[in-house]
């Protein structure tokens, strides 16, 4: 699912997700983007970001879906933007922790390139009480984060 708006980022991150297709995935990213995970696993180059995801949608996220929302698109130039979305990773029987949720925030710099944006980097971070370190979920489109005060 090529990007041709910055606006198209989070839904064709998800469409990749949800069908486990990571030719899709890769596609989505230029050959030198940076990702960095929920756990803090940094890595460069769309082959080393394949090599992070494939053996997680083969095991234990392989029923997993995401579901993205996007926050804000600001442009830096012509040609690269950043945004941010939310993404809730929901697994299934597949994982060892049984089925649950997590939220994310994703923040990723975009490209384009050709008349195709790509991601060049993403950072993705895990919600958190920060008190507690315990996970939480955010309450609906008002980006407002449940459990923490």
């Amino acid at each position: 699912m090529p990007m041709f708006r910055t606006e198209d980022a989070p839904e064709a991150f998800q469409s990749a997700w949800n069908a486990h297709d990571m030719e899709a995935f890769a596609a989505l990213f230029d050959d030198d983007a940076t990702f960095v995970n929920r756990f803090g696993r940094y890595v460069r180059g769309v082959g080393e970001i394949i090599a992070l995801h494939r053996p997680i949608h083969e095991t234990i996220y392989r029923d997993s879906t995401l579901a993205n929302e996007l926050i804000d698109v600001v442009p830096i130039g012509d040609g690269a933007a950043i945004i941010h979305f939310w993404s809730r990773l929901t697994t299934g029987s597949a994982h060892p922790a049984g089925a649950h949720k997590v939220d994310t925030l994703i923040l990723a710099v975009l490209t384009r390139r050709d008349g195709v944006w790509r991601f060049q980097a993403v950072e993705n971070v895990t919600l958190t009480n920060p008190r507690t370190g315990e996970m939480v979920l955010r309450d609906g489109p008002t980006h407002t984060v449940t459990g923490i005060r």
